[in-house]
């Protein structure tokens, strides 16, 4: 296992050179990479998406969505992480940004990484965004991914073999840039990797 914690994870985020997007036409989006801890140790927060949403029903996510007008990619993602999930951190818990990963769907996500710390106990689902909430620790997301071939593509799509199922992309891109950075600390670049084709709409 590596040095998971705080300290490590602030020092590897603050030196990763990440890439950032243009925004063109797309609408600009934020995900947490949010980090809490427990008796077990730190892991990140993931959801499932209700099967009633509208959009994307029933798919593993981090906490985020839309950035707001006059709002941060940072103060985005910590609503929506109070919004998602009732866990209220502030500014000081960022530790900073990854690459920003562009979906088919027409959105620039940018996953902003926050160590909440030991709020646990603080978290209460919204039940209109959330269906399931898990903690990701090391032992969960530090797994290689799957990379396969599809038609409808020249790159890859990327897969995560977590929690018992298969995360997609863009979430997987994510979680697996978030792996190679925390638990390796390695950049991996991940934009180019591919959506499922259930997942363009």
């Amino acid at each position: 296992m590596s040095d998971f914690n705080r300290e490590t994870l602030a020092e590897r985020v603050k030196a990763f050179d990440r890439v950032g997007h243009d925004l063109g036409n797309r609408k600009a989006a934020a995900v947490a990479v949010a980090v809490v801890e427990d008796d077990t140790g730190p892991g990140f927060l993931v959801t499932k998406r209700p099967d009633t949403m509208r959009a994307h029903p029933g798919q593993w996510a981090l906490p985020g969505g839309r950035v707001d007008a006059g709002e941060t990619a940072e103060q985005a993602a910590i609503r929506e992480l109070d919004e998602e999930l009732g866990l209220a951190v502030g500014p000081e818990t960022v530790l900073g940004l990854l690459d920003d990963y562009t979906t088919r769907s027409g959105y620039r996500i940018t996953p902003v990484v926050i160590w909440a710390g030991p709020t646990v106990d603080q978290i209460s689902p919204n039940p209109d965004e959330v269906a399931v909430v898990h903690i990701a620790y090391e032992h969960v997301f530090d797994v290689e991914p799957l990379f396969a071939a599809i038609p409808e593509s020249d790159q890859p799509i990327i897969r995560m073999p977590m929690l018992n199922t298969w995360i997609h992309a863009p979430t997987a891109a994510v979680i697996y840039q978030f792996r190679e950075l925390a638990a390796h600390g390695r950049t991996t670049r991940v934009a180019h990797y591919e959506q499922p084709v259930f997942a363009w709409r």
